[in-house]
């Protein structure tokens, strides 16, 4: 499961998500890729299942890239618990997503096998998405 060996805070407020994507909306390192369409956390779990989704359709042959990294801490109290006492133990980490975000990018594989797999790996994820190809990626006929 995906989180950071060491946080400066063990907790963080939960802050708001606004706006488009400043930063990773292009492709950087594969041919295609798969880009976020609304805000929203994703948790390490989430990220580790469309890996492992992506890896096993493309029998691991080409490369995949994993834009998207579980730094910010989630607290929860526990259950049956009264108000008050305090801020609850950090559970899990998640990833802030907005809008344009490229999450995961693959290359070394033809576009079909491609667009199948990340398609599969945006089922284990729970915001809207859209495959996006490189601009300048031309198919190669074998």
């Amino acid at each position: 499961m995906l989180q950071p060996k060491k946080t400066k805070f063990r907790k963080q407020q939960k802050g708001k998500m606004k706006g488009n994507s400043k930063r990773g909306y292009e492709l950087a390192f594969g041919s295609f890729g798969i880009k976020t369409m609304n805000e929203e956390w994703i948790t390490g779990r989430q990220i580790e299942a469309a890996r492992v989704a992506v890896t096993r359709y493309m029998k691991r042959e080409g490369q995949i890239w994993i834009r998207i990294f579980p730094d910010k801490p989630v607290t929860k109290k526990p259950a049956e618990v009264r108000m008050g006492k305090g801020k609850g133990a950090p559970e899990y980490f998640v990833a802030r997503v907005s809008p344009g975000r490229i999450l995961i990018e693959a290359d070394g594989v033809p576009y079909e096998i491609a667009k199948e797999a990340l398609r599969l790996a945006a089922q284990k994820l729970p915001v809207l998405t859209k495959f996006v190809v490189r601009r300048d990626y031309i198919e190669e006929t074998v």
